[in-house]
């Protein structure tokens, strides 16, 4: 009792002040293991948080903020190492709290710590306190990234530079770096005359995944920062031997799969079968075991049905169809990514392939095996590469999961074909066939990026592919096969000399043309052919249209055929370039631009058009009709 007596006034003054108090809070949390751990976690109370105070926390009574900010400003300049290093501990830990953040700044505290790192005459875990003091307390948001100088930007460029620095120190100084480059487009410019990707380079090659996971931020802070000047793509093309080197990197990267891929699963694995269950709790929002209730013939019952829906081809036990290598587990794999990373896609593919009838459903899961399959064989996993072959696909080096994405966009394709050819059961093959085709016509593309290559895919329906089957069968067998070329070689000049006969005797037979007069009437004719040594041509008018051939003698005006210059057809016709010979003759217009207007004319214009263009060599000729 007379503990909450001197608490309860203390309390009261929080509430009336809005003073905070520095407290360390003990949480006791329980784990999946059924094991207790205490973690101790350093909070100021204030007005926003106390509500946040949990039953049964324990309260630490210390002193304020500002109190406490004193004391390590005055600490941390000691001349006693020890008691630097001391002070420069509590300092890193109790700058997470941002109510002694902004006390400590208001002192301000981060000049000296900068001050301390431009002097340089801290090392080991005296730097160490003091850039991860810097990072918690810069972390917050209070100070501005553009104040701090040049000097100061060097130095931690310089501790990234160096071949060996301490662990800690290369970590808070990869930290800064990355949070100036996307806090300042001004320091960006200053951190990039410091440091270049190549420096960074060999912090990848270490073991220290923190390091290399700071280092690729920075990396990706650089490159998200550039200028447009510098992030165009090099219009230099890909030299042979680079894209080959590239091919090569393509090849080893994806035999990293072979080994899953030639791994059977194990059917009495619990852990392999675990991921089984995960697909089909995903899928159908249902715990992996249901032991609530209901006796063990209804949870196999329960089983076998959500598995069909899946589209195993064992309803029982699935684990079996992972047996089959190649694709073994790798197909697993893919599943459980595409379940995990594309939660909406997976659940959407499931859902709709088994509300469709049985023999239309398109099986989940027997095409996720048969498709992971193909894709290793498309991109020959397992294989050696090749000394001669340049085949990479820049795809593939924009993603850490390139073949799972891969995967993800694939199987969503076979669903949309699948749909587009309404295939059943008995067409799963052809659909396999249809959707590898589709796969590598969108890879001889060479598209950039998998959006790239998606959207490809879009442009490659399955009513796309039979049109390009048609009409390459037609290019290809019927008119660019070998025995094909030689006979059209071979019987050329003998068409030729046919269709010219067949041209002549038309233009001897004559025809009969309507003559349109300048008010648009048609009532009257005029006859034209050829004589019968191919020498001159007879025309004349008509007043009705003749039941057969008229004779040489009954058509008056002649014109040899030696004095053809031309034979002008369409707009080029002069009579068609007059001042307002468009505007008052449309429909001539129309025939010269096209002789498709009327089917009778036109036959009869354009054989006459062909033959007098194939007849006369040397010609000058003018056709007003």
């Amino acid at each position: 009792m007379p503990v909450l007596k001197i608490l309860k006034p203390i309390f009261l003054s929080i509430r009336k002040l809005n003073k905070s108090l520095y407290t360390a809070l003990t949480v006791t949390a329980e784990n999946d293991l059924h094991m207790y751990t205490h973690v101790v976690v350093y909070h100021g109370i204030r007005q926003q948080n106390r509500n946040d105070i949990k039953n049964g926390s324990i309260l630490r009574l210390t002193t304020s903020p500002y109190q406490t900010a004193v004391q390590l400003h005055e600490r941390i300049q000691s001349s006693s190492m020890d008691a630097k290093l001391e002070a420069l501990k509590d300092l890193a830990n109790a700058s997470r709290d941002i109510t002694f953040a902004q006390e400590f700044i208001n002192l301000d505290g981060i000049s000296l710590l900068t001050q301390m790192v431009e002097s340089g005459t801290d090392f080991g875990d005296l730097l160490s306190f003091t850039l991860t003091a810097f990072v918690e307390l810069m972390d917050h948001g209070i100070v501005s990234w553009d104040t701090f100088s040049v000097a100061f930007i060097k130095k931690i460029a310089g501790y990234v530079n160096k071949s060996a620095m301490d662990i800690a120190v290369l970590q808070r100084s990869l930290a800064i770096l990355e949070s100036m480059v996307l806090n300042s487009q001004d320091l960006y410019h200053k951190v990039a005359q410091e440091i270049t990707i190549g420096q960074l380079i060999p912090h990848l090659q270490g073991t220290d995944q923190d390091i290399q996971t700071y280092t690729i931020a920075v990396i990706n802070a650089l490159f998200l920062k550039a200028p447009e000047e510098k992030r165009q793509v090099s219009p230099t093309p890909i030299n042979d031997e680079m894209a080959h080197q590239l091919y090569v990197l393509q090849v080893l990267t994806f035999n990293l799969l072979e080994d899953r891929m030639m791994t059977k699963m194990d059917p009495q694995d619990q852990a392999q079968r675990d991921i089984i269950f995960e697909l089909r709790r995903i899928a159908f929002d249902v715990e992996c075991e249901p032991n609530n209730g209901g006796s063990t013939e209804k949870r196999k019952s329960m089983y076998t049905r959500d598995y069909k829906k899946l589209g195993f081809i064992n309803h029982v036990n699935p684990a079996v169809d992972f047996t089959q290598i190649p694709p073994g587990m790798l197909a697993l794999d893919n599943m459980l990514y595409l379940a995990r990373h594309h939660q909406d896609a997976y659940i959407r593919i499931v859902l709709e392939n088994s509300s469709r009838e049985d023999k239309h459903e398109c099986p989940f899961g027997r095409s996720s095996i048969e498709l992971t399959k193909m894709l290793c064989e498309i991109l020959k996993v397992g294989e050696l590469p090749s000394e001669n072959c340049h085949d990479f696909h820049p795809m593939f080096f924009t993603h850490d999961r390139s073949f799972e994405e891969f995967f993800c966009i694939c199987i969503q394709l076979l669903n949309k074909t699948w749909k587009e050819m309404r295939a059943t059961s008995e067409d799963f093959n052809k659909v396999m066939q249809v959707v590898r085709e589709q796969i590598m016509r969108a890879l001889t593309l060479k598209p950039n990026s998998l959006d790239q290559f998606k959207s490809r895919l879009q442009n490659l329906s399955y009513t796309e592919i039979l049109k390009i089957r048609q009409s390459e069968r037609m290019n290809q067998e019927d008119f660019q096969s070998r025995p094909i070329l030689e006979l059209r070689e071979k019987i050329q000049p003998e068409i030729m000399e046919l269709i010219k006969q067949q041209r002549l005797n038309r233009l001897c037979e004559g025809t009969c043309f309507r003559k349109i007069s300048s008010r648009r009437r048609q009532d009257k004719f005029w006859y034209c052919r050829l004589s019968p040594n191919h020498k001159v041509l007879h025309y004349g008018d008509l007043e009705e249209s003749p039941q057969g051939e008229v004779p040489h003698d009954s058509l008056q005006d002649k014109l040899p055929v030696a004095d053809i210059k031309a034979v002008i057809t369409g707009k080029d016709c002069p009579h068609m370039k007059e001042k307002g010979a468009l505007k008052q003759n449309k429909v001539c217009a129309r025939m010269c631009l096209s002789v498709c207007v009327c089917v009778c004319v036109c036959v009869c214009l354009d054989t006459w058009v062909e033959s007098m263009i194939f007849h006369v060599k040397v010609c000058s000729i003018m056709l007003v009709m």
